[in-house]
């Protein structure tokens, strides 16, 4: 019900000021787009590829995402790289990267974009982490923590390399708090639902954005979190009943979510917005992160998962 009222909240942003033709040309940039075969990774692809970036479309599924790259081609006469990623296994992320890194000295921008939301309880990720947190939170963690080399790399004075983090206005009905207790498969995850796990990983989302801005600020490295706004898209598949109706009721069509995350991603002043929180449509919002020991806290969970991967 949490989920419901947040997204009914949410109603009707204003227009956006800003648009796809506001983007500078990206001649030159490297940049990675997590979750990037359907929705908004999709579009964000799309408008960046229409502005001269060597985009990757990581994705899970080589077929699938194949297919969205064969389509974005003829849309644009560009074509993006596939790589291939599942944020479900942690291997796989470090061999995302290490295919990367093969190819690339560089990365401008990091769209931690992908997501799930609300799968069946029981499905857990490759290394037994709730899959909703797993995926949102701890696999996209790993990624940006392998990748902070070639950002820190790319970026000089004046133009920093950006983390563009998406969370949802989910984040916003989740306590000050993460409950480490249901990370992992247990009665308490069981009893917390699908729901309020979301809500607890895309709080996590901008946790872990804000503290990669305080640690890695200085390095040239800007880190944002957002929420893209309600959208019409594979992400509410595991709805059902009047949940899904009602929200499928109030969402905007899915090129309208790409335009937060690429004012962050591609303006000039989204080189200015460290540590922010941005909402639809390309607004700047109130952070729902704000203590710094939950932010710390984090971190430190994160990186003692990812230490013998």
């Amino acid at each position: 019900m949490g989920l419901l009222i947040s997204n009914i909240k949410q109603g009707f942003p204003p227009k956006s000021k800003f648009s796809v033709d506001d983007i500078p040309d990206l001649s030159g940039q490297v940049i990675i787009v997590t979750g990037a075969n359907i929705g908004v990774g999709k579009e964000t692809v799309k408008a960046l590829l229409q502005h001269n970036a060597k985009v990757y479309l990581a994705a899970r599924n080589p077929e699938k995402a194949k297919e969205a790259i064969n389509d974005l081609k003829s849309q644009t006469g560009k074509e993006a790289e596939f790589l291939q990623l599942d944020l479900a296994d942690l291997h796989s992320v470090k061999r995302a990267v290490q295919e990367f890194t093969e190819k690339e000295t560089r990365l401008d921008v990091l769209f931690n974009n992908g997501g799930v939301m609300v799968p069946p309880i029981e499905q857990l990720t490759a290394q037994g982490y709730d899959l909703t947190f797993g995926t949102n939170v701890l696999g996209h963690f790993y990624l940006t923590k392998l990748l902070l080399p070639t950002l820190s790399a790319t970026a000089s004075p004046g133009k920093p390399a950006r983390v563009i983090n998406t969370s949802s206005i989910a984040s916003e009905i989740n306590g000050p708090d993460i409950n480490y207790n249901t990370l992992k498969d247990s009665p308490a995850r069981k009893k917390m639902g699908v729901n309020k796990l979301y809500a607890q990983s895309k709080f996590a989302n901008i946790v872990f954005s804000n503290e990669l801005f305080r640690r890695y600020g200085d390095q040239g490295i800007v880190s944002v979190a957002l929420n893209p706004g309600n959208l019409r898209s594979g992400l509410q598949r595991h709805l059902t009943g009047i949940t899904k109706w009602i929200i499928h009721s109030i969402c905007h069509p899915t090129p309208l979510g790409a335009l937060t995350q690429l004012w962050a991603g591609t303006s000039n002043e989204g080189a200015t917005f460290g540590g922010k929180y941005l909402i639809p449509w390309a607004r700047m919002g109130t952070n729902p992160s704000t203590d710094v020991q939950t932010e710390k806290a984090l971190w430190t969970w994160l990186e003692e998962q990812v230490a013998q991967i």
